[in-house]
């Protein structure tokens, strides 16, 4: 592959990228928070407690990764360093 032809990828390739970035409103993503608090709201409270217990496990997993990744970057973070 030539390089013109690389530079025309890569030039298609951002411009995707922005298309895909202007067509995809941020606020999609929340369309329906409100009716969903609304109806957390008017349920009982161990259907409130049982909301809450489960975004507290769903939300663990996460951040043991996050954790573990960034353990991993700290205790490999001179690996590079020595071998130069």
């Amino acid at each position: 592959m030539n390089e013109n032809a690389s530079r025309r990828l890569k030039a298609i390739a951002r411009l995707m990228l922005m298309v895909a970035l202007v067509a995809i409103p941020a606020s999609l993503g929340a369309q329906g928070c409100a009716m969903c608090y609304q109806n957390a709201a008017a349920s009982g409270p161990r259907t409130i407690h049982a909301i809450n217990t489960g975004i507290l496990i769903l939300m663990f997993p996460p951040a043991v990764i996050t954790f573990g990744i960034f353990y991993l970057a700290y205790k490999k973070r001179d690996t590079f360093n020595e071998a130069a």
